[in-house]
């Protein structure tokens, strides 16, 4: 009876990440190559190479879109050259988030948009889709403690995250709504 008395009196917590601190983590996650670059296909030395940079997230129904410029040198190298087509187009990928115990992920990634142009879409699609990572995942009390590290420097206290369960996360307005269940100490 006691046991069912402390499992009914924990409760879960709101922690209420904004697009924006959720589009800071993608780049420094996902974009943290050279000049914030993501490649896809190459590497900055390649003279054909295919790279993301330049992400904005938004929100549609329960997915993140990811709203990405690419570039791409597709043909074939000679020398220090690449012989072929230049390309600019921006993508856009949606993923659905999701959390299981400390992590905050990304999954069933799909490719929207490559371009505006059905022709090139034709060409792209099957290329990028097996480009895109699939998954992405974050561990969201590493990044709580990260923020919290400097809390003695702040306020005189010691803030500490000793633990932290993700139950679920919905998208609501411009917001990601995470339902958690955690533990704090200051000292």
């Amino acid at each position: 009876m006691l046991l069912a008395i402390s499992v009914g009196a924990c409760q879960a917590t709101e922690l209420i990440v904004s697009r924006e601190a959720l589009e800071r983590t993608l780049r420094q996650e996902l974009f943290s190559g050279p000049n914030g670059r993501y490649y896809l296909k190459g590497t900055p030395q390649s003279s054909c190479s295919v790279y993301a940079d330049d992400a904005t997230l938004s929100f549609n129904q329960n997915r993140i879109v990811a709203r990405i410029r690419t570039h791409a040198k597709l043909g074939k190298s000679v020398g220090h050259t690449c012989v072929g087509i230049a390309l600019s187009p921006t993508a856009e990928v949606s993923v659905e988030p999701y959390g299981e115990g400390e992590i905050i992920g990304f999954r069933d990634a799909q490719m929207v948009k490559v371009s505006d142009r059905r022709e090139l879409n034709f060409l792209l699609v099957p290329f990028m889709s097996r480009q895109v990572p699939t998954s992405m995942q974050v561990n969201a009390a590493d990044l709580i403690r990260k923020a919290l590290a400097g809390s003695t420097a702040a306020s005189g206290y010691k803030i500490t995250l000793d633990r932290l369960k993700v139950h679920s996360i919905q998208i609501q307005g411009d917001e990601l709504v995470v339902d958690v269940d955690g533990d704090i100490s200051v000292k």
